[in-house]
């Protein structure tokens, strides 16, 4: 009887879903048939039964949402309901609000590229650095990281060299290059006209060809002197040559 009183507060309270509870028609019966049933709450088994159904559909419920929270946020690992044998409203209401945070940033971000995207941005990495598989692209990524990093700072000390401005493009910056080897090029053979006494080339050429036929017979001479003077120096053929008059 006092169970029957509990359930009977329980039920008739505001809090309770209205389905549970239908009054009786006929007159106002006692607080127990003799059934033992309460009047008002005949259809109550049944009610029950379809409760434990959906506690049961909960469960079916739950692994959906948990595959779909795999496929559409698969960084969100946690699951309440991990440790519990029981289902809860609450923890399917958890992983579909994880759902939904996540389709809210998708549509605030719509910067972020699709998998399609970068599936695409891959593959023309591929194509333009010569990348035969997935794994050669990081190795890859990292030598054309390197190689640029040194190719600016070369053209950050050549800019500072030449007196070019930071912004001045490659081409500027072998057109300089190029101006001043042929600078060079031309005070070097000034030099060089100034050093033989001639402007003509072909006087050049005359003038080496000269040096060839005069240099070989002169430096055997030379050698001949220091071994009968018996000197090993070029200023000492001198002195030697004087003492033997």
């Amino acid at each position: 009887l006092k169970v029957l009183s509990r359930i009977d507060s329980i039920l008739r309270s505001p809090r309770a879903p209205p389905l549970i509870y239908r009054r009786g028609k006929g007159p106002v019966q006692n607080s127990t048939q003799e059934n033992g049933q309460e009047g008002g709450f005949e259809h109550l088994p049944l009610t029950v039964e379809m409760w434990a159904d959906q506690l049961m559909a909960l469960k079916d419920l739950h692994k959906s949402l948990r595959k779909l929270s795999l496929e559409l946020v698969p960084w969100h690992t946690a699951d309440p309901q991990e440790n519990r044998e029981s289902i809860r409203v609450e923890d399917l209401q958890f992983i579909v609000d994880a759902i939904l945070e996540e389709i809210e940033n998708k549509e605030k971000n719509s910067q972020t590229p699709s998998l399609p995207t970068l599936f695409a941005i891959v593959s023309h990495f591929q194509k333009l650095f010569d990348v035969n598989s997935l794994n050669g692209v990081y190795p890859r990524m990292n030598e054309v990281y390197t190689k640029l990093g040194e190719m600016t700072n070369v053209m950050r000390n050549l800019h500072e060299l030449l007196g070019l401005d930071c912004s001045a493009p490659p081409t500027v910056v072998v057109d300089t290059v190029g101006k001043l080897c042929d600078i060079i090029n031309e005070n070097v053979t000034e030099q060089v006209q100034q050093l033989l006494g001639t402007q003509d080339i072909h006087s050049i050429m005359k003038k080496l060809e000269e040096h060839e036929c005069f240099f070989p017979p002169f430096q055997a001479l030379i050698q001949d002197l220091l071994c009968l003077l018996e000197v090993s120096n070029l200023d000492d053929i001198l002195p030697a040559v004087q003492n033997l008059k």
